[in-house]
């Protein structure tokens, strides 16, 4: 039997957002960095990342290839309810997301921010983009419920597992045997982390996906850090955990970007690029797990997610 909903009830997904064609690539910048003193080498650093992986970022496109398949899904099993994107950062914005859901009478919004790991950076300032984003709208914008981060929820635990599955599986016998597991994550400062758990989340996500995988041998690097290099940072980056596994005579590498969602310029440029890079000049084999994506358990995580912002979520 169909499970009944409000007919004014949605389902809002919020990524970060990012340019869709070149000639974005700098107002998207210019709107990331409002307000902050970012030097202009780094400014036009980052540009030339965004050109080196074609003059765009996929997010937007596979964030709303994650929303089609959710519908889908939620068409077959239920709750049939609509499901919207907003974009932190680039279109459609919040603001913009939240207006055309008013328009089309919804009136309450189950909202799901796709970062796996909670801290300020990657949840509370998207909870305030959004309330800003109602502000914009008025007295006819949606009212949001959160669900709850999914750093161990079972279902993101085996898409992720499936994705490094899928890696090595691909790999000869010898270099399966060989493959060291190096999971990443955006680094980000070491107060918000310890404030948030942000560490700790991101090594009980990598405890559980080991386990999943039966691998014992495993360890967690950071990528794409940025702001002032005199702060202090998560560490170790991706580049100095390559120096060092070629140093303990490893050969071979598995990265799986287990604090991204989808792929996007920092796991298309830092990752696929960059790190792939410094693997090859130490003569170290460099392979990259897909992000979750679309794989049908995250999917339908997704939808658990939907049925129960609050409910159980533990591995």
């Amino acid at each position: 039997m169909p499970v009944r909903v409000p007919p004014d009830e949605a389902v809002l997904l919020i990524a970060y957002g990012g340019p869709t064609r070149a000639e974005e690539i700098r107002p998207f910048l210019d709107r990331v960095l409002a307000g902050r003193p970012v030097p202009r080498e780094r400014y036009e650093e980052v540009v030339r990342h965004y050109e080196m992986v074609g003059g765009a970022s996929p997010i937007n496109r596979l964030t709303r290839l994650q929303a089609e398949s959710l519908r889908a899904l939620l068409r077959r099993e239920g709750p049939d309810l609509p499901v919207y994107v907003g974009m932190r950062h680039w279109t459609p914005l919040l603001a913009e997301t939240l207006s055309g859901m008013a328009r089309d009478g919804c009136r309450r919004a189950r909202a799901v921010i796709l970062a796996p790991h909670p801290s300020h950076a990657s949840r509370e300032s998207y909870i305030e983009a959004l309330e800003r984003g109602r502000s914009e709208v008025g007295p006819d914008a949606p009212a949001v419920t959160f669900a709850d981060p999914f750093y161990e929820h079972p279902l993101f635990i085996e898409s992720l597992a499936g994705r490094v599955r899928e890696t090595l599986d691909a790999l000869d016998a010898g270099d399966r045997r060989a493959a060291r597991l190096i999971y990443t994550a955006h680094s980000i400062p070491t107060g918000m982390s310890e404030r948030s758990g942000y560490a700790r989340t991101l090594a009980r996500t990598a405890l559980l996906v080991s386990r999943a995988l039966g691998i014992d041998a495993w360890e967690i690097a950071y990528q794409s850090r940025s702001g002032n290099p005199k702060d202090p940072w998560l560490e170790p980056d991706i580049g100095d955990a390559l120096r060092e596994a070629r140093r303990r005579g490893e050969r071979v590498v598995v990265a799986a970007p287990i604090g991204f969602v989808c792929d996007h310029v920092e796991v298309l440029y830092d990752l696929d690029i960059e790190a792939r890079g410094i693997a090859s000049e130490i003569g170290l084999a460099f392979h990259r797990a897909p992000t979750a994506g679309d794989h049908p358990a995250f999917i339908r995580m997704l939808a658990a997610l939907v049925r129960d912002p609050a409910g159980p979520s533990r591995a």
